[in-house]
């Protein structure tokens, strides 16, 4: 037995004996960090940093070694993420990212059914807490698209300090109401997070708490960088906003990331309901400039393994092995089927979800399902797919066709050497794009009205050298 595998079950010998008897639907947990690179928590690999809190979470449950993000980017992974669905499939997950050189009134259909929405009819109360970026009151919202509740900002970044968004404008909203509120701004969503803990567990009403924290999204602000924040906000306007940042401020921001998971824990763990809990940690996209994601390339914004690799944890204690890795593939539209099948929940059959159960992983079935997972991204026209170890991936007008378990950093291209395997790829990812809406928005805002879009809301999923390698890619919003 690793220390590792010892840890945990110390864990888990405690956390079951305290917890209070478990009912038929489970409270859900969702944690979502910003530009988290897969190596960026120690439990992944980091060395210049500790992550304590969430090294524990993963000592008391499980670690996906193969965990994916829907995009590179954060609000088109969020729209599969709330959907279960890939976002090709909506307008607005056709946005990388939104932001205000977006096609106008652009965001989530409160019609679409989401996760937050499907948990509410089922008697749960839903909650986020930090970030949204799925669209802009009046339209669109967390509370029009299935939330009871929310705390947080709507755009793509704060400031940790201001709390100004991208037109320098504060973007702190109670439920639909703008707000002001000093500190910084990790540590104010965990003590909303905290408090709505509190809240669900007084009402003893099952709940579904999103958390969905901005670090370490730019601006590279840790808690001591102040000052940091009043330099940028006086380059309003100027892109050399982004020459900012250094190891140790990334550091600092992860490290207060972890203080506030570790609290999130502790509250749900001191009103004795860890074994009726479903805890889960992730990111939204692979790792930005300060990021580690060893054994990878790539970063946010590219289609090679360090722009969408990211870390994953499951604790449920009694029903998620102790210290257990797996090495299913899985991506982020798989936490609705997921968080669903634990509820007891069922899905709206005119919405078919594209995102697979992991339940039975999570609950002790460790041999990995074989699947086929597919990208695209519009900066360089990169497309992507991978069916078992083999990925196939095109960045403008160049070919690649790498096995990840022999080559994880994407080195090899073996396209001339197995032809046969990169013919077979490329034309199954050209069936599976068939299915999804055009790319370019100005092609469906003119050609796809609404009958035309509801059929592509309700296709079925589809049937199951370095010369070239992009060079580093600038911040992204």
């Amino acid at each position: 037995m690793t220390r590792r595998e010892l840890l945990g079950t110390a864990v888990a010998s405690v956390l079951p004996a305290v917890a209070a008897p478990r009912a038929a639907k489970p409270n859900i947990v969702y944690i979502m960090a910003d530009d988290l690179g897969y190596a960026d928590l120690s439990c992944y690999g980091r060395t210049d940093y500790r992550t304590p809190n969430i090294d524990r979470l993963a000592a008391g449950g499980m670690r996906f070694l193969q965990a994916y993000a829907n995009s590179a980017v954060c609000s088109a992974t969020r729209t599969a993420l709330i959907t279960g669905r890939y976002q090709y499939r909506l307008p607005v997950g056709l946005e990388e990212p939104i932001s205000e050189n977006s096609k106008p009134n652009q965001g989530l259909p409160p019609s679409h059914p989401t996760l937050p929405s499907l948990l509410k009819k089922a008697g749960y109360g839903t909650a986020l807490v930090g970030k949204w970026h799925l669209g802009e009151l009046p339209s669109y919202g967390p509370l029009q698209s299935g939330y009871d509740q929310f705390w947080g900002f709507r755009g793509p970044a704060v400031d940790y300090f201001t709390h100004a968004g991208a037109t320098w404008e504060t973007d702190l909203w109670d439920n639909d109401r703008k707000i002001e509120q000093p500190g910084y701004m990790t540590t104010l969503l965990g003590d909303h997070a905290v408090s709505m803990i509190d809240g669900y567990a007084k009402s003893k009403r099952p709940f579904f708490l999103s958390v969905h924290f901005s670090a370490p999204h730019w601006p590279w602000e840790g808690p001591g960088d102040e000052a940091e924040s009043k330099r940028i906000t006086a380059l309003k306007g100027n892109m050399n906003k982004y020459d900012a940042g250094t190891q140790n401020s990334y550091a600092a921001m992860v490290a207060a990331l972890d203080i506030q998971v570790g609290r999130i824990v502790k509250a749900v763990d001191s009103h004795l309901m860890a074994g009726n809990t479903v805890i889960v940690f992730t990111s939204d996209n692979g790792g930005e400039r300060f990021s580690n994601t060893f054994p990878f390339t790539g970063r946010k914004t590219e289609l090679l393994e360090g722009g969408l690799r990211i870390p994953a944890i499951v604790r449920w204690p009694g029903r998620v092995r102790v210290g257990s890795n797996t090495e299913q593939t899985a991506m982020s539209m798989d936490w609705m089927p997921t968080f669903l099948s634990m509820a007891g929940v069922d899905t709206d059959p005119a919405f078919p979800l594209d995102g697979m159960d992991l339940a039975p992983t999570l609950g002790g079935s460790y041999q990995p399902v074989p699947r086929k997972l597919f990208w695209r991204y519009k900066r360089r026209a990169q497309r992507a797919m991978r069916d078992g170890d083999m990925k196939w991936l095109k960045i403008n007008d160049n070919e690649f066709l790498f096995d990840l378990a022999a080559d994880p950093m994407e080195r090899a291209n073996l396209k001339d050497r197995q032809p046969e395997v990169f013919a077979r790829l490329r034309r199954e990812y050209a069936a599976w794009e068939a299915t999804m809406l055009p790319e370019d928005p100005a092609t469906y805002s003119t050609s796809f009205g609404p009958t035309q879009l509801a059929d592509h809301f309700n296709t079925p999923p589809a049937p199951a050298n370095t010369a070239n390698r992009p060079g580093p890619s600038p911040p992204q919003p």
